[in-house]
């Protein structure tokens, strides 16, 4: 028997499976072939070897000996014993083992291709969807993104192409498994990395992402070149380039903020597009006063609170927003009620004095009358 050699250089070439690697499975699958025609029991082994210059096949059958202890096997002999024909059950069984080798191969590559591509971007085709994943054919292998990982409300039809986060790639029994996202913050950055070419350079860098999947989304952004304007790179000539991002994520709407160092202007910034009065920063360091113009406080804090809840996710502190009257009033409030603090000592003061005056005169009057008195009972004696 022979194994057609050139068969198995053609399959290295276009899948990429190593030659050996194929020499090595139809060696170990030919070598079960044979002890299942022989029906040998646990003391039989065997060997076959492939020539590697015509691919002849020679088999080896071996006398074995077990351990117990530690169940290492022990050849105690060995002896040529190549059937004239394997036969047809022999051909069968050694072609279905050569073949779950060879996808098993396969599986192998394409976990290591995606295994080092974790928060990369992929593309991928729309094959299925159901309640538990959206499975996505990324040509040489399959995407899942669970139900957690789409956009809330986001319709994926059969043939649609989407772009996608890869979150984890794992090995399972039917070979990587790949998870991917749409719903991922780092899928912002990918997206504007394949739009904006100076993100790409290091040029502009992103430095926070503050999302809200399938509504609103908050990125800032730092230009490392003083003549490069972080957020006009971003925006692209007429808004060219934001566009192409928010067609990918179907109408998501992006705000690009400028980064500031200072804490208090990026705090403002961040509250785009509503316009700041003040920010105060609090005494925990935690918590920013945020003061806008009356017309703007419904602005300011969003729909549902969705500008608020974005700020404070971007700048990594609370934010409490108020009006400049509802500050005014405030402050109004916690004058009177300081004015009524300092007041109420002194009326302590007073009341104390008062009783003081009364206790005497008492002490005076009782002193008389007691005098009096003596007096009287003396002259009536």
């Amino acid at each position: 028997m022979q194994i057609p050699l050139d068969s198995l250089r053609e399959v290295e070439r276009e899948r990429g499976i190593s030659f050996e690697t194929l020499l090595e499975a139809i060696e170990k699958a030919l070598a079960s072939a044979y002890l299942r025609m022989a029906g040998a029991d646990e003391t039989r082994g065997a060997r076959a070897v492939i020539d590697r210059e015509d691919g002849t096949v020679t088999v080896y059958a071996q006398e074995v000996e077990i351990d117990p202890d530690t169940e290492e096997i022990e050849i105690l002999k060995e002896w040529e014993d190549t059937p004239a024909d394997f036969g047809r059950i022999a051909a069968q069984t050694a072609k279905q083992v050569i073949l779950q080798r060879l996808r098993e191969a396969e599986r192998d590559i394409t976990f290591g291709e995606y295994s080092g591509r974790e928060g990369d971007i992929v593309t991928g085709i729309v094959q299925q969807q159901d309640n538990r994943y959206t499975i996505l054919d990324l040509g040489k292998a399959e995407a899942l993104m669970p139900p957690q990982e789409q956009i809330p409300h986001e319709r994926y039809e059969h043939g649609a192409r989407l772009k996608a986060y890869i979150v984890e790639v794992r090995k399972s029994a039917r070979g990587p498994q790949i998870i991917v996202s749409r719903t991922h913050p780092n899928l912002i950055r990918r997206l504007f990395e394949l739009e904006v070419p100076e993100i790409l350079d290091g040029v502009v860098e992103i430095k926070a992402v503050a999302r809200e999947p399938g509504h609103r989304t908050k990125i800032a952004v730092v230009s490392n070149d003083r003549n490069v304007d972080p957020v006009g790179a971003c925006v692209g000539s007429k808004g060219s380039r934001v566009r192409m991002v928010m067609n990918e994520l179907r109408g998501e709407k992006i705000d690009i903020i400028k980064w500031i160092d200072n804490i208090e202007d990026f705090v403002a910034n961040a509250l785009s597009p509503a316009k700041v009065t003040e920010v105060r920063i609090q005494d925990d360091g935690q918590t920013a006063l945020v003061i806008v113009p009356d017309y703007q406080l419904s602005l300011a804090i969003g729909k549902e609170g969705q500008n608020a809840r974005l700020s404070a996710r971007l700048t990594g502190l609370r934010v409490d927003i108020k009006s400049e009257t509802q500050v005014r009033e405030e402050a109004q409030r916690a004058a009177a009620a300081a004015e009524a603090d300092q007041e109420a000592p002194a009326a302590e003061a007073g009341g104390d004095e008062q009783p003081a005056e009364e206790s005497a005169a008492a002490v005076a009057g009782a002193t008389e009358v007691a005098e009096t008195e003596k007096g009287g009972a003396t002259t009536g004696d």
